[in-house]
């Protein structure tokens, strides 16, 4: 079994959704590297906004529930706006969770939801695993991992900077001088 059997399962799961989605987090830099660097608590995909409504539809034996303020509450398939963003699902058959991020799209460009200033083409934001499993760019997945940077969040950083591009360092890069202009992330980039 490989170690991305969870992974592997939300590609199963996921089979079917005709929309663009994509592995998120800890588990979208693990794919990049290619092998499993730590435990995750969690999995989560991101799609696009506009297609909230066909993830509830795909996931029809699911319940589900929207993050508002810190809390968990019942979301009943109303149309989420931002600040919303987050969704958490769970299989009332076998108990299996799922976090799913809503992410904001517009002419074909991925727009950062914590500032439309900052965004990347479609065809840069995402990438595709050897196994076909798609997720997040490193870069786009860094960028949300630079708020409130944590212990894991750093080790991720320092585990998949040397991988990416020229291109992707400097478009992390930007973003960060844009959004965060003292990150302590931005003196390692500069570096490379």
């Amino acid at each position: 079994m490989t170690e991305f059997q969870l992974c592997h399962r939300i590609r199963n799961l996921m089979s079917g959704f005709d929309k663009p989605w994509f592995i998120a987090g800890g588990w979208a830099i693990d794919l990049h590297i290619g092998q499993k660097t730590r435990e995750h608590k969690d999995i989560e995909i991101a799609v696009f906004r506009h297609d909230q409504a066909h993830v509830k539809n795909h996931l029809n034996k699911w319940t589900f529930q929207k993050a508002v303020n810190g809390e968990l509450v019942t979301w009943k398939g109303e149309n989420l706006q931002l600040p919303i963003h987050e969704i958490h699902c769970q299989n009332v058959i076998d108990g299996t969770s799922l976090e799913v991020l809503l992410n904001e799209i517009q002419h074909n460009d991925w727009i950062f939801r914590r500032d439309e200033r900052i965004h990347y083409s479609f065809e840069k934001m995402k990438s595709v695993h050897k196994e076909g499993i798609p997720y997040l760019s490193p870069e786009v997945v860094l960028l949300y991992k630079a708020k409130d940077t944590r212990a894991k969040d750093q080790e991720d950083f320092l585990r998949v900077v040397d991988s990416l591009s020229s291109e992707q360092k400097k478009w992390l890069q930007t973003a960060i001088q844009l959004h965060m202009p003292h990150h302590k992330w931005l003196e390692l980039l500069v570096t490379y």
